[in-house]
């Protein structure tokens, strides 16, 4: 295997490429945070008026976790055709998606204006969002990934990841900003409406800006290799393996792994960033407003935090980074929801923000973690099959899961205690993983789409 040491200089436009990535993936985690957000302070009454308040927000969370059941759909299809036709094409793509669904939501009618057609149309283009942000992050953390070197390789696919918080922190100042200059009659009457329409602008600067970029070197080296095996009768049928067969025939473990680190990654996330403005709103009596600036700030601090970690796993590994944000984000969920109850705002402030430095331990060497394990010409799969067919069993139910443990028990504990058990799952996975931080993805190109396992050396590993 290559070493750090022997990789190629990182290119003179690796931050370009970055930015790029960075800020398509900011436009649509903004995007699929809104919707989050929303569905946790109007959609409950715009869309389902004739349930009591919990049931209704219930009923809202439920469409919001559609979105994350046709994510997994959306990484079969863009990882198939992003390690077929290049990142770049299907980014372009998946931006448009989900800026269009996006902006169609911000003109919905409502449930009082077309009765059940309301809930239906806002569950479509739900879908729609999930299918596009499925194939999304696959593609932007490997963009980046496949264009530097193993040196700083988590510091640099770290960015990507920081469009998360980004999206997180546009989306909720958005709206904060909203809340606090509108009536809560008018921002329930249209004014909702301006964040999700605002996505249609942000979306044509994405879309400058990943125009802009050129395709991964990495990709286009394995795609010429590939090509010159077709042509050879000996090899291509070998060579032209679909890319999900391939995944599952040679990576199958490590998308076992991929999908166990995400489980308290994931979890963690939604319930300290969206059920928060449930749980802080109807237990422990903190205004709408108080618990958006609350996390509003954590988020400023997540984006900064992200790329620190991800620097760190480049010294000492991606494994040790990992663990200790998944031990920590359990451990703080008990001083999480007591620090919120007290109901004061610099408590509040403290809870969201621990949670979420913790959180970006595991997030920020996750995309380069999960790219050092699949082969070039079946990552953009292997990748986004990990990544988001977890997100229906770890993000999807879970502010589904806390709303209905708060609603059964009135306390927090069993909360905790859902979110421990997930960084117990995510410490096996983690725990059984192998070090990946010194794997060159362009000296090493054992392509497992084109050689019979039988037929490579024992030591071989495919990256």
């Amino acid at each position: 295997m290559a070493s750090a040491a022997s990789a190629p200089p990182e290119p003179a436009n690796l931050p370009r490429i970055v930015a790029a990535s960075l800020i398509g993936t900011t436009i649509e985690w903004y995007d699929f945070f809104l919707y989050g957000s929303a569905a946790a302070l109007v959609f409950n009454k715009l869309f389902f008026p004739d349930s009591d308040p919990l049931v209704g927000t219930l009923l809202s969370f439920l469409t919001y976790a559609v979105g994350f059941a046709a994510r997994p759909l959306g990484a079969l299809v863009f990882g198939h055709y992003g390690d077929r036709i290049g990142r770049k094409k299907l980014l372009v793509l998946s931006l448009l998606m989900m800026g269009g669904a996006t902006f169609a939501i911000g003109l919905l009618p409502t449930h009082a204006s077309v009765g059940a057609a309301a809930p239906v149309l806002l569950t479509t283009l739900r879908l729609i969002q999930g299918f596009a942000l499925g194939g999304e992050w696959g593609g932007a953390v490997l963009l980046v990934s496949e264009h530097g070197d193993a040196r700083r390789r988590g510091f640099w696919a770290s960015w990507p990841q920081t469009g998360a918080p980004a999206g997180q922190l546009l989306a909720t100042g958005v709206l904060s900003l909203l809340t606090a200059v509108l009536s809560d009659q008018a921002f329930g009457s249209w004014g909702w409406r301006i964040p999700f329409l605002l996505s249609g602008v942000l979306v044509i600067v994405g879309l400058w800006i990943r125009l802009s970029v050129d395709e991964s070197p990495v990709f286009q080296q394995a795609l010429e290799r590939a090509e010159a095996r077709k042509a050879s009768a000996a090899a291509g049928s070998e060579a032209e393996k679909l890319p999900l067969v391939a995944v599952l025939r040679h990576h199958w473990r490590d998308v076992l792994i991929a999908m166990g680190a995400r489980m308290a990654e994931n979890i963690s996330y939604y319930v300290i960033t969206a059920f928060i403005l449930v749980y802080a709103t109807t237990s422990a009596g903190v205004s709408k407003q108080t618990a958006l600036n609350a996390v509003l700030i954590a988020s400023a601090v997540h984006f900064a935090v992200i790329p620190a970690w991800g620097a760190l796993s480049d010294r000492i590994g991606r494994r040790p980074v990992y663990l200790l944000g998944a031990a920590g984000v359990g451990l703080w969920m008990f001083p999480f929801f007591s620090l919120i109850d007290t109901g004061g705002f610099g408590n509040l402030i403290i809870a969201v923000t621990v949670g979420l430095v913790l959180h970006g331990a595991m997030y920020a060497p996750q995309a380069a973690f999960f790219s050092e394990m699949f082969a070039t010409r079946m990552r953009y799969s292997g990748a986004s099959i990990g990544a988001q067919f977890a997100s229906v069993a770890a993000g999807a139910p879970a502010p589904l899961i806390a709303t209905a443990l708060l609603s059964d028990y009135g306390s927090s504990t069993p909360i905790a205690l859902y979110v421990v058990a997930a960084s117990v799952l995510t410490l096996i996975a983690i725990g059984v993983a192998k070090e990946t931080r010194h794997r060159d993805l362009a000296a090493v190109e054992s392509d497992a789409t084109a050689e019979p396992t039988a037929t490579r050396p024992a030591d071989a590993r495919t990256v």
